[in-house]
């Protein structure tokens, strides 16, 4: 079995996560610092984890708060673990709790952890709203006044366009361009049909609305108490909706491209509020705690595209090489989970799998293959479940490693895609 460089397996022991809610619902009066802190206490307690036994915290954010950036660190100085505990936050867009979580990974197999807690947070209600430029450069201006006269006077400058707020942007930097119109170029450059988006879609709420029922979603939640009164518990994802139907999602209008787009509301992963949670260890770590791992890490690759290409197709050129790391092919994988930004993200990532042209791209000469859709994203995706940007990634490992553990599948591999251009891809056995 291939490992690490220095033969070291590194263990997946548990995941938990806080339900998923919309953004400006039931957990909209949390910070991301708040959410941490129920999905990292609540694995805590899961695990019957002494604090004092984990060596690092790495957790991954992408809208930073502008008075604690380092929410990593806010989480660790939780009354479960000592105060003497490292911890360090990271961004890669929709993939940073999977840098989190491979960045811990890479600690323990390096033998500078043994013990690691890794995931993410985010608040997609509680966005820093900063003053325009102009607004900024005056209140400077007015906080160096050495008189009362002079700092009226500095504060007589502002203007109403100085009113105006910035907000974090929704485009790319480098492009201009939303995810949501990258989405929509996808989906015209790749074929896919606006039908096809639409029962994506459905089909994500339907999965999903199962493994709620059925409790299998349900076991992964921490559930969170409600504000203001805190009498009312959250125990599920408020975004998967029972009653869709293909008819109402196919009389949505389109959002970004209002003229020849296809991607919708319905179609498109919502704003999400949520934490995750992932505890690792290395394999002797485990074995003498007396933990048994879920899975165990195999191999897992990073990768980029042009941002003003294909922006969200980065997964099909990681997916390739984690594989060949892990020394397996497509046969070989038992389940695929799929972060679903959107419905023409997904598809379009898995016509690519399919491309002889983007296996090129990547360096190889044949495709890794066609998806079985019976093995993919068996309890729906993040266009229901929700996609709190920072959490996303832990989710997905613990959905994908509970649902293999239940199955009695060996090998399970996961993608998610992030803005910038960027793709991860993960493999993870049981053994």
């Amino acid at each position: 079995m291939p490992t690490f460089g220095n033969g070291r397996r590194v263990a997946i022991i548990a995941g938990v996560r806080t339900p998923f809610a919309r953004s400006g619902t039931a957990l909209k009066d949390y910070t991301a610092i708040d959410l941490g802190h129920f999905a990292v206490g609540e694995l805590v307690q899961r695990a019957s984890l002494n604090g004092a036994d984990v060596d690092l915290m790495v957790y991954g954010t992408v809208v930073q708060s502008v008075v604690a950036p380092n929410i990593a660190r806010e989480v660790s100085l939780m009354p479960h673990f000592p105060r003497t505990l490292q911890a360090y936050t990271v961004s890669r867009a929709c993939a940073s709790a999977n840098q989190a979580i491979t960045d811990a990974a890479d600690q323990i197999a390096l033998g500078h952890a043994h013990v690691a807690i890794a995931g993410g947070s985010e608040s997609l209600t509680q966005v820093p709203i900063l003053h325009s430029r102009g607004m900024s450069d005056i209140l400077v201006a007015a906080s160096k006044a050495k008189s009362m006269s002079q700092r009226v006077s500095t504060l007589a400058r502002v203007r109403p366009k100085d009113f105006v707020p910035i907000t974090p942007a929704i485009a790319e930097p480098s492009t201009g361009e939303t995810m949501g119109q990258s989405a929509d170029k996808m989906a015209k450059l790749n074929g896919i049909s606006r039908e096809a988006q639409d029962r994506f879609a459905l089909r994500s709420h339907q999965l999903a609305a199962r493994g709620l029922d059925d409790g299998r979603l349900v076991a992964e939640l921490a559930p969170v108490p409600v504000p203001p009164k805190y009498d009312t518990m959250l125990a599920t994802d408020n975004g998967v909706r029972r009653d869709s139907s293909y008819e109402q999602l196919s009389s949505l209008k389109a959002v970004f491209d209002r003229q020849y787009g296809t991607v919708t509301a319905g179609n498109a992963s919502p704003l999400t509020d949520g934490a995750s949670a992932v505890l690792l260890m290395s394999e002797e770590r485990a074995k003498a705690l007396g933990y048994t791992p879920v899975a165990f890490i195999r191999s897992y690759a990073y990768a980029a595209v042009d941002p003003g290409e294909q922006l969200l197709q980065a997964p099909v050129i990681a997916a390739p090489i984690a594989l060949q790391r892990a020394g397996l092919s497509l046969k070989d994988i038992d389940l695929v989970e799929m972060h679903e930004a959107f419905a023409a993200q997904v598809l379009s990532n898995i016509q690519g799998l399919a491309s002889r042209q983007w296996a090129e791209r990547a360096g190889f000469s044949q495709p890794v293959g066609e998806i079985d859709p019976e093995r993919l994203n068996v309890m729906g995706g993040s266009l229901s479940i929700g996609h709190p940007f920072g959490a996303t990634g832990a989710r997905v490992l613990t959905t994908l490693c509970n649902e293999l553990q239940r199955r009695g599948g060996q090998f399970g591999m996961l993608t998610v895609c992030a803005a910038g251009g960027m793709g991860h891809s993960m493999i993870v056995e049981r053994t």
